[in-house]
């Protein structure tokens, strides 16, 4: 039987010793007197092979400290598990924890692999502003395995009844944080699937719903003629009733680009990655509208840009262009107290459509809106382009006042 006082005398060259007490447990003498390594022997049973484990050095490692590793390594042995491969997991597992993210550096790093997805700058600031704003004040120096459901309630508690739409949004973005670490092996499984349950109930969706001020359609001419067509030209004043005319979105008008146009056929067409649904859109254009964009090719540079409305620097115009000339002629919304927007016009068109018996489909194209129903959407193969022609021309006739 091994003893200390037996180990302390053993000297260079001696055979290995087996060890009585500890199954396996074995001394390998070493160079120096009183010095030897253990070292555990066993068959795996995840290999069925003979394996030779380290239990480390004597006298650093002493007999008992010894038999107390054998012994460990054999309940593994009995579990079906194999020492040598459960201490690397263990290694491994105790490095993983080493580079688990806190919430801040997961966002980050998701919000990195996210931002080419984007559709334009503005969306991209709103993602990682948001949680900004509102995440990482509170949880964003918390490693993501110690948050739960209660942390993001807590986050979103102060704007969760005050602003539920960027509460709502802020939520989402925090449960793609979260998923992306499940799916990396830092947490099980994102904790904002009940998080909710923590919450108040949240206004519905018609409850909150705000729309954009908009003129008033038999408000539409008389703002044309007093303001578009008075007073010193101006190219958002251009910009501005192109887009009345078309109903267009406002960045769709805003970034025009020479190639999209036909003037001798009378089309613009909006190709799939300028528009909201990433499907392209052809708008037909008058007469008028020909002239006006003719005129407008001629006074811009061609060998500089291809934008119709470009700014010095060769780049579209902001939309707070059109939000100052607005505010500046004092447009008239719908709502009292409120300004009329660009994007409103859009809503000035469709009302006007409603009230002359238009068909809803024809408007609904006009405005380039997604069919939400899939079996009706797949049964539309044109886009009544001719149709949506001779409506667009009597609009155009009203907001002329012909």
């Amino acid at each position: 039987m091994l003893t200390d006082t037996k180990l302390r005398k053993i000297k260079p060259g001696h055979k290995p010793l087996t060890d009585t007490q500890a199954k396996g447990l074995y001394f390998f003498p070493t160079a120096t007197a009183g010095t030897g390594k253990w070292i555990f022997r066993f068959k795996s049973p995840e290999t069925t092979k003979r394996r030779d484990m380290g239990l480390g050095s004597y006298p650093i490692t002493g007999l008992q400290d010894a038999r107390d590793l054998a012994s460990a390594a054999r309940r593994l042995l009995e579990a079906g598990k194999d020492p040598i491969e459960e201490r690397a997991r263990t290694v491994e597992n105790e490095k993983h924890k080493l580079t688990v993210p806190t919430f801040e550096e997961a966002a980050r790093r998701v919000f990195g692999n996210l931002k080419p997805g984007f559709r334009n700058d503005k969306h991209i600031q709103q993602w990682i502003s948001s949680l900004e704003a509102h995440v990482f004040p509170v949880i964003g120096r918390v490693p993501v395995p110690h948050l739960a459901s209660a942390d993001f309630a807590r986050v979103l508690q102060p704007i969760w009844l005050k602003k539920p739409e960027t509460a709502s949004r802020v939520k989402q973005r925090c449960d793609v944080v979260m998923k992306w670490c499940a799916a990396n092996g830092f947490i099980v499984a994102s904790p904002l699937s009940v998080v909710t349950q923590l919450l108040p109930r949240q206004p519905g969706l018609r409850e909150r719903v705000v729309h954009q001020p908009a003129m008033r359609w038999q408000g539409v001419p008389a703002f044309v003629r007093d303001v578009l067509h008075a007073g010193r030209p101006a190219r958002s004043k251009v910009i501005l009733e192109v887009l009345i005319l078309t109903a267009c979105r406002s960045g769709e008008v805003r970034g025009m680009r020479r190639e999209e146009l036909d003037l001798d056929q009378g089309i613009w067409t909006l190709p799939s990655e300028r528009m909201k649904a990433k499907v392209a859109h052809r708008v037909p254009l008058s007469p008028y509208l020909v002239q006006l964009l003719e005129r407008r090719l001629t006074a811009v540079d061609q060998a500089e840009t291809s934008l119709v409305f470009p700014t010095t620097k060769n780049t579209p115009i902001s939309d707070m262009t059109l939000t100052k000339a607005l505010r500046d002629h004092k447009a008239q919304s719908d709502i009292p107290s409120r300004i009329a927007t660009a994007h409103g016009f859009r809503s000035t068109f469709r009302d006007w459509a409603s009230e002359h018996s238009y068909p809803r489909d024809l408007a609904e194209r006009a405005l380039a809106h997604t069919i939400k129903n899939a079996t009706e959407a797949a049964y539309h193969r044109t886009d009544l382009l001719e149709q949506r022609r001779e409506m667009m021309l009597e609009w155009e006739n009203w907001v002329m006042g012909r």
